[in-house]
């Protein structure tokens, strides 16, 4: 039996159609999941992207807990920094003593050194005045060592003033051998009672 080949020709043709539209629906088929994914991932990102709060710069504690402003804390400061008894008592601790070689009043070179240290200390406490105070050791009458003593006072004092302290601020007192540093009755304790103190009055 012979078949032309017109009459094939539809067949061919369906059969064309028909593969054609399987391939298609196949590859649709296969197609759809991974465009469902997608779009159940772009959901999903767009949800946690909006319950994610906005991001803010962390702040600290303007006023920890317990800690005083720092307002009062610097009102704080000045007022023990001007405190005067609190002034008085620092100035004093840094002034510091002179002595004296024996039966004079002349000032030696480590005695000037040390009232240029005093008189730098009290050139910075602008409020305190200073009591110029002249010791001697035990010997020589009492009219002798109060007369050396005053001597030694004063020749601290007149440093002072040459120094740049004003000599409102200064006064002198001359307690002889009243007031020994060392009870001692040798040289070495007779060398620590002759000297001047600088004592902060005001």
């Amino acid at each position: 039996m012979k078949i032309s080949v017109t009459s094939l020709t539809p067949i061919l043709f369906l059969a064309m159609l028909t593969y054609t539209g399987c391939a298609k629906q196949e590859l649709v088929h296969k197609d759809e999941p991974m465009a469902s994914a997608l779009s159940s991932a772009k959901q999903a990102e767009s949800t946690t992207t909006a319950a994610k709060p906005p991001l803010t710069p962390e702040k600290s504690p303007v006023n920890p807990a317990g800690a005083a402003p720092a307002s009062v804390r610097e009102q704080t400061i000045a007022a023990k920094s001007s405190d005067p008894a609190k002034i008085a008592a620092d100035t004093q601790r840094q002034l510091e003593k002179i002595y004296f070689d024996f039966d004079s009043a002349a000032l030696s070179q480590s005695a000037r050194s040390t009232i240029t240290a005093n008189a730098a200390v009290i050139t910075r406490n602008p409020g305190v005045k200073i009591r110029v105070e002249g010791h001697c050791d035990e010997r020589g009458s009492d009219e002798y060592n109060l007369a050396i003593g005053e001597r030694r006072a004063m020749a601290a004092v007149q440093y002072l003033k040459s120094l740049g302290v004003a000599a409102e601020r200064l006064t002198t007192l001359s307690y002889g051998k009243e007031k020994p540093a060392d009870p001692g009755h040798d040289e070495a304790a007779w060398a620590k009672n002759r000297r001047d103190e600088f004592i902060i009055v005001k």
